[in-house]
């Protein structure tokens, strides 16, 4: 009979034990569900606000500030701007320009090639219009031409680095089509992370007030 006793009561213990374990691990899965929600809280927030800042700095403070974007192509400008580097150029007063501002200019008037150079100078025609002496960082000599009113596209606004490359792959031709899409993913995209969030948080209540009841 003590034997019986002494089954039953080793029994319990390990029964106890069990439900103590279970109740441990039904307490620590909640846990690591809200650590993992957390974490994908914070990385989903952290992308939001990385293509937020690429669409302002990208997309909307140029187009807001009437602003053309460019891309180095050569090392002309290294090693400050090297190639691959997106440049926004701001529109300013040709008489605003002074020496040392960075200058995108047409080659030759009314032709869409391109450079960006710094302005190293000022000169005159020989009717009196002022022109512009320029030259690459990494050039050895001044350009051959000087540069008019005409051909000036604007003034250097900021850089961002890289990322002209995939400007590049996407097309010049087709770079309006491609910032349009990539405007409107942006905004479908923080818009499916706000109704993700709020969606998530109304779980997160309901289950709640089931535990409260």
């Amino acid at each position: 009979m003590a034997a019986d006793l002494s089954f039953f009561h080793h029994g319990g213990s390990a029964l106890r034990r069990n439900r103590s374990a279970v109740a441990a691990n039904a307490a620590a899965t909640p846990v690591r569900g809200s650590v993992w929600a957390t974490a994908g809280r914070i990385l989903n927030m952290a992308v939001l606000m990385m293509a937020v800042f690429a669409a302002l700095v990208l997309i909307v403070v140029p187009r807001a500030t009437g602003s053309e974007a460019f891309t180095v192509l050569t090392n002309s400008m290294a090693p400050k701007f090297p190639p691959g580097t997106f440049l926004v150029m701001k529109p300013v007063a040709f008489d605003e320009l002074k020496y040392g501002d960075v200058v995108t200019f047409q080659l030759h008037s009314a032709r869409p090639e391109v450079e960006t150079h710094r302005i190293v100078g000022f000169a005159a025609t020989q009717e009196g219009e002022k022109t512009l002496i320029t030259k690459g960082d990494n050039n050895g000599a001044n350009d051959a031409e000087p540069v008019r009113e005409i051909q000036v596209k604007g003034k250097l606004f900021y850089a961002v680095p890289y990322v002209g490359y995939v400007a590049n792959a996407l097309g010049n031709a087709d770079r309006n089509m491609w910032t349009t899409l990539a405007a409107a993913g942006l905004i479908g995209y923080g818009g499916l992370l706000v109704i993700k969030g709020i969606r998530g948080r109304g779980r997160s209540s309901n289950d709640a007030a089931g535990d409260a009841a």
